[in-house]
């Protein structure tokens, strides 16, 4: 039966009490067949914040409560046990205490209040509005004669109580997957079903269901998208709307591994100019606006990238043959076409619906051979030795160009993982980026400015790519530490720009710090996102700046394209001018969000399977730089691994001092401070809390 919410909110009232849930089901004359409909109804009124829940009982919230001014936030935690609330209102973060913690997961939607606790601002949670994970991935341990599914959640941990029925199905220590039933809450212990079984050993498949289930990833297309996906058709015509390229030399170059190929370039060198062909995938032609596909893809908003295996926001046929530009295949492509000076400026462009045929998809390495002129290379690809020449002048007329203006490289080392022939990892290699990454880089990059630029010169509804200005107080904090360091860095008059903190990231270019001082200044950078207000990119130093090139990958991209095909052909409508820019703001803001989960999935499984690898290092020693110090120890970067591990405090000589003002732990003889080069051995290794115990050599 419909259950009537007035009818629950005057039961609960007129009892004047807290109430049980059996008790509202009795009063209410409700059946046992109605339990599940009355549960909803009960957390459809805690979601508005009429009703509470605490202590295993319902009350009502007073009207004065609920019109109180509460902050609204997403929970960030921290592994030492407390956490941040990030404001919605875009006012400063407060500091969340451990004991609040215990009941709050990573990513959980608050309601809180601002109280002070000794001198200190912090966030007093009221409600949880929503929570980020419905199933999760954990561990099942027995403890006396219960049984508990201990989450891989890696920041707070959380167990989650099953039934002995219901755990002996499984075998103890295996992962399994668990559906939270009952959320943790003061006194009341969070309960769940556990779903199926993963094993009990870490490959690439289980480590993708883990980081799938623990940011709750849509692993599979829905049967509609998968059926529009069918229905698209495979033919390529040349149309009178479309340019005719096909019998131009240009070809894609891409990792080895790539399956989906997003953008193809040509080059013609014309006395001192260089026209450049950026061709990018066309896939707006196939995604039309509100169908199947066009929903899923904005849900997802990306592309996730797990070792050996993607999570494609497109469905297969999309990503991996209609859109890709495969190569012999004819393609619907996107050409922003630029003649470039020899100074690296755009004189003129053009930007147009093509059709186009890859002559050969490159690795990077090949196109690299190429260049160094590997014989074998260039007599196989004897028509793109002149093309990719043309390319390396101008990549690096580019790169000098965006130097000057005072961009900034951050450059930071990546690793990538060897498998065996069964999915297992075994090893960890540094992922070499050279020459011909810069010059596909720096491409897409002069593409994605042309295009951002056409768009604000005409004044038309656009998602722009913006990076703001750093705040002074985090950039005095980078000098503070800078000057810890050893470094004399002078503070600039006036505002801070791209080109002060390149300069800093310069002089410690070469030296043992080097890839610290970039994390240090990447940390001091607000983090790029998507807007559809332009207020440039910080740290490209540009004025004017979008994603066009990825629309196989990124959602935004996409709009991109249909926003710049409406220019193109003038087809904006009054109406439209008038409410796309409220409708972008609200695709802008999405698409950042799942940009940050993107990165957050992508490193949290690089980093499982490291942890994996380590586990068979103990006892082995390895060369280490110290990221962080704090009270409670040091925090090293095994540098072989690119991954910390934590020296505690405790395996430190004993008259060593903490030095919060210099981020250094010292005593007489000795000082261990940011940037030091340390020899460390590795203690122990904790693969589901994601901790490593170093010591020192």
């Amino acid at each position: 039966m419909e259950i009537n919410e007035e009818k629950v909110i005057e039961f609960i009232r007129k009892k004047k009490e807290n109430v049980f849930f059996n008790t509202i089901l009795k009063g209410l004359k409700l059946t046992k067949e109605d339990r599940k409909d009355l549960k909803k109804v009960l957390k459809k009124l805690q979601k508005k914040g009429v009703i509470r829940f605490y202590k295993g009982k319902y009350t009502l919230i007073k009207e004065k409560e609920r019109e109180k001014k509460y902050i609204k936030g997403k929970v960030e935690a921290h592994e030492s046990g407390f956490g941040f609330l990030i404001r919605e209102d875009g006012e400063p973060d407060l500091f969340i205490p451990p004991i609040e913690m215990d009941y709050l997961f990573d990513g959980d939607t608050v309601l809180a209040e601002e109280r002070v606790y000794r001198g200190k601002k912090e966030a007093r949670i009221v409600r949880v509005v929503e929570r980020r994970l419905k199933t999760a991935v954990g561990k099942l341990k027995k403890e006396e004669n219960r049984y508990f599914v201990h989450l891989l959640d890696f920041v707070v941990p959380h167990k989650i109580y099953v039934s002995k029925a219901d755990a002996k199905k499984y075998e103890l220590d295996s992962y399994v997957v668990v559906d939270i039933i009952q959320y943790p809450e003061r006194k009341v212990e969070a309960k769940g079903k556990i779903l199926k079984s993963l094993g009990k050993v870490k490959n690439t498949q289980t480590v993708a269901e883990i980081v799938a289930r623990k940011y709750d990833l849509p692993v599979q297309h829905s049967p509609e998208a998968l059926e529009e996906a069918e229905r698209l058709p495979a033919t390529v015509r040349i149309t009178k709307n479309r340019r005719d390229l096909t019998k131009q030399v240009c070809f894609t170059i891409d990792p080895e591994s790539a399956r989906d190929h997003d953008d193809a370039v040509a080059i013609e060198k014309e006395e001192d100019k260089y026209r450049l062909f950026v061709h990018i995938a066309d896939v707006s032609y196939y995604v039309k606006e509100g169908s199947a596909i066009d929903r899923e893809a904005f849900n997802r908003g990306n592309t996730y990238y797990l070792p050996e295996r993607a999570l494609h926001m497109l469905p297969e046929r999309l990503a991996a043959n209609l859109c890709s530009l495969r190569p012999f295949e004819k393609k619907y492509a996107f050409t922003c076409e630029m003649l470039i000076d020899n100074k690296g400026n755009v004189l003129d462009y053009d930007i147009y619906e093509s059709v186009i045929e890859s002559k050969t998809k490159l690795t990077y390495d090949q196109a690299l051979g190429i260049i160094l002129g590997e014989p074998q290379l260039l007599e196989k690809f004897r028509d793109l030795v002149e093309p990719l020449r043309y390319m390396e002048e101008l990549a690096k007329i580019l790169m000098k160009a965006k130097e000057e203006r005072g961009s900034i490289d951050f450059d930071m080392p990546e690793s990538k993982i060897l498998f065996t022939e069964t999915g297992d990892p075994y090893d960890v290699v540094p992922y070499e980026r050279h020459l011909t990454h810069k010059i596909i880089e720096e491409f897409m990059i002069i593409a994605n400015e042309t295009v951002a630029k056409h768009m604000e010169k005409n004044g038309l509804p656009f998602i722009y790519r913006i990076h703001e200005n750093p705040k002074p107080e985090k950039v005095d904090n980078f000098i503070d530490i800078m000057a810890g360091l050893g470094y004399k860095v002078d503070y600039p008059k006036g505002k801070i720009t791209s080109k002060f903190i390149q300069q800093i990231l310069n002089m410690a270019v070469g030296t043992p710090e080097e890839s610290l001082v970039r994390f240090l200044a990447l940390r001091t950078m607000k983090q790029a996102r998507y807007s559809p207000d332009n207020i440039g990119h910080f740290g490209l130093a540009s004025e004017c700046y979008t994603h066009f090139t990825s629309p196989i990958r990124r959602y935004a991209d996409i709009w991109v394209h249909r926003l710049l095909k409406k220019a193109v052909k003038k087809k904006f409508t009054k109406k439209e001018l008038q409410e796309l820019p409220a409708k972008l703001s609200v695709i802008a803001q999405h698409c950042s969000s799942m940009e940050r989960l993107a990165d957050d999935v992508e490193r949290d499984a690089l980093d499982i399977l490291k942890l994996r690898i380590l586990k068979d290092k103990v006892g082995e020693e390895f060369d280490g730089v110290v990221t962080g110090v704090m009270q409670f120890g040091i925090f090293v970067e095994v540098e072989r691994y690119i991954i910390e591990g934590l020296i505690p405090v405790a395996s430190l000589p004993k008259d060593m001092k903490y030095d919060e003002k210099n981020h250094c732990f010292k005593s007489d003889k000795l000082r261990y401070r940011l940037g030091d080069k340390l020899k460390v051995r590795i203690v122990s290794v904790d693969e589901d809390s994601k901790k490593i115990d170093l010591e020192l050599v």
